[in-house]
């Protein structure tokens, strides 16, 4: 049973799960976005395409402003924690394996209660409370990085999981370039906020999107959100004059790794799964980190190994947005460069290896309690 709110490094180790063989996947996870906010999330539509079985939970998550959805999320809490009970009771796990996030602690506790052997995952370089109290009940810490705030017995090296589109560094072309215009005539700028998109960086594109075209071609992932910024972008690429150097999707999908291999700098949020992409790509980045949260350590962690620069959310403009972008198109050799050395930090087939500690740690199939 796997559970979590860190979506890529679970589908990295799903899929080297399915290579090892002999096991059954299901997923317990989130089935919108927000609390507020009808829009699907990623897990509940991606995985059952893949093959595997999606258990939706009613979680509570604690938010970070406060507003009447804060109230009716800690309400939740309790029925949570009574739903995860019948979910591990009904489905019977041999290993719970947990990526974090609120919704994965009552899945934790359930299986802890049930004597079912759990192993957590931390991907980033702070941990989170929800990992602080799944900590508690787990059998098998899995860190990322060697300098993780988790230290002792329990506590394993695996690196963060990631998927294996990208570890291929498949190439390939997504764009319908126009003539006269493509790889070597303009760059690529990859712009995305997480697995979710990010309504701040949409706004800020928007609103530079016809100067921003004049110097490169853009891939923008909106994410899917009640605030409808892909269908507002979609019909300004469909109309405007520029619009063949611009590709617009919710949702990148199976294409992200080309995505990814293709594009010249990428502009992001700082969740720890994407830097940890980047940097195995060696990608140079633009970060806007979420204030106020873990991102900005993680920022400021890899602008030290030369990855990325930072543009602090509370400075985020349309016009800051394209002076940085474009300062950073003209300095692309030298930050291709440093970003390279950012290589050296990632721990190779971390997915596999996550996988593996998993299967030893499950208990015999057949084990009925």
């Amino acid at each position: 049973m796997v559970t979590g709110a860190h979506f890529t490094p679970a589908v990295a180790t799903i899929e080297e799960l399915k290579k090892i063989g002999g096991s059954e996947v299901v997923y317990v996870g989130r089935s919108t976005t927000l609390e507020g906010d009808r829009t699907l999330s990623v897990e509940s539509k991606v995985l059952p395409s893949l093959g595997v079985k999606f258990i939706p939970i009613i979680a509570g998550r604690l938010q970070r402003s406060l507003t009447i959805f804060t109230v009716f999320s800690l309400l939740k809490i309790p029925i949570g924690f009574l739903q995860a009970l019948f979910i591990v009771l009904l489905e019977r796990p041999d290993v719970i394996l947990s990526f974090g996030g609120y919704v994965a602690v009552p899945i934790v506790i359930a299986g802890w209660f049930f004597s079912v052997p759990v192993i957590i995952h931390e991907q980033g370089l702070v941990v989170g409370l929800a990992n602080r109290i799944s900590s508690v009940f787990a059998d098998k810490i899995a860190v990322s990085f060697k300098n993780s705030d988790f230290k002792g017995d329990g506590v394993i090296l695996t690196g963060n999981p990631i998927r294996s589109e990208i570890l291929e560094k498949r190439k390939g072309v997504k764009l319908k370039h126009p003539e006269g215009v493509g790889p070597g005539k303009l760059p690529v700028v990859l712009i995305m906020g997480g697995n979710q998109g990010s309504h701040v960086i949409n706004l800020a594109v928007e609103q530079c999107l016809e100067k921003l075209l004049k110097v490169a071609e853009v891939v923008h992932q909106t994410g899917d959100s009640k605030y409808k910024d892909y269908e507002r972008l979609e019909e300004l690429g469909r109309l405007g004059v520029l619009g063949k150097r611009y590709g617009v999707k919710k949702w990148i999908g199976e294409n992200y790794g080309d995505a990814l291999q293709e594009a010249d700098l990428v502009v992001s949020r700082a969740g720890i799964n994407t830097l940890t992409e980047l940097a195995l790509l060696g990608k140079p980045a633009l970060l806007v980190p979420i204030s106020n949260s873990e991102q900005n350590k993680n920022a400021r962690y890899f602008e030290s190994l030369g990855l990325a620069k930072i543009l602090p959310q509370s400075k985020l403009s349309a016009e800051a947005l394209f002076e940085n972008i474009v300062v950073m198109l003209k300095n692309l050799d030298k930050l291709k460069q440093n970003a390279k050395e950012a290589e050296k930090i990632i721990v190779p087939y971390a997915a596999k290896r996550l996988a593996l500690e998993t299967m030893l740690l499950a208990k015999n199939p057949g084990v009925h309690y």
